[in-house]
């Protein structure tokens, strides 16, 4: 039986152009598990999917080291 993948919604705050969306979409996508990343740039989200729930610090970090926070 397999598991299915667990999405995740995430509000970005920063994101302008479709470089925040690429740089944003190469972070997140790195860690460990991910197997999507979905970045609405009028919306300001980012919806993740992954094999197994992701920890939101790896995903605030990732988001960071993109050059954007997390909302909230």
């Amino acid at each position: 039986m397999s598991s299915s993948p667990y999405t995740r919604t995430y509000g970005v705050t920063g994101m302008t152009c479709a470089h925040c969306v690429s740089s944003v979409s190469a972070e997140v996508g790195k860690l460990p598990g991910v197997s999507d990343v979905q970045v609405d740039l009028a919306g300001g989200t980012v919806t993740v999917t992954s094999a197994q729930p992701l920890d939101d610090d790896a995903v605030r970090a990732a988001v960071d080291e993109a050059g954007y926070e997390l909302a909230g």
